[in-house]
């Protein structure tokens, strides 16, 4: 039977060299991936507990590729590493590395120089990485953790809430953030911070 994969609105499209990547050969649904990947994501997250993150550390692309892979590698075998095929989004592939390299320099300088608020910071930064889609996938789950990171290592601030504190289901949380994402591509980045916190 071959892996059944439901994908909903805004999700990276799979190719089958990478559904092939998939580690656990008894996972037959979109479900059981998504189980599969949040224990991991969890173990990920726990790796980061106690670690003395400096803004130089965690604004690379040695960590991108390294938490990507603590996040994914239980699920996927490309977990870590930039994708090599084009999606319904993101930029070209061959542009990734360039364009990360870009982000994370403008990423450090807002940090030295206080270029935007703190929050701002974290959101600008989660929403262009989430466009780079470094990933085959699991990009906007990555961005959001690494958005966390910034705000917890380097600004000593709370964890973003990502919409858990104030909307009702996950569907409208879905409905609200992919409307912040629109705003933010039109370079307002109010109403994903507002997300963000709520």
């Amino acid at each position: 039977m071959g892996l059944s994969l439901e994908y909903i609105n805004s999700t990276t499209l799979l190719n089958p060299e990478e559904i092939n990547g998939l580690k656990i050969t008894s996972i037959s649904t979109q479900g059981e991936i998504d189980e599969f990947e949040q224990q991991n994501i969890e173990k990920a997250i726990q790796w980061t507990f106690g670690k003395k993150l400096t803004a130089e550390t965690l604004i690379s692309e040695k960590f991108i590729l390294a938490i990507h892979r603590k996040m994914f590698s239980d699920v996927w075998k490309w977990a870590g590493e930039f994708r090599k095929s084009e999606k319904n989004l993101g930029i070209p592939s061959y542009k990734i590395q360039s364009e990360l390299k870009m982000l994370l320099d403008d990423t450090l300088y807002w940090i030295q120089n206080g270029t935007y608020t703190k929050d701002e910071i974290c959101i600008r930064f989660k929403h262009r990485l989430v466009s780079i889609h470094c990933f085959a996938n699991g990009n906007g789950r990555h961005s959001r953790l690494m958005a966390d990171l910034i705000s917890e290592s380097i600004f000593r601030n709370p964890v973003f809430s990502w919409g858990t504190r104030t909307l009702t289901s996950s569907i409208q949380a879905r409905e609200y953030y992919l409307s912040a994402i629109n705003s933010a591509d039109q370079l307002d980045y109010e109403p994903l911070i507002k997300f963000a916190k709520s």
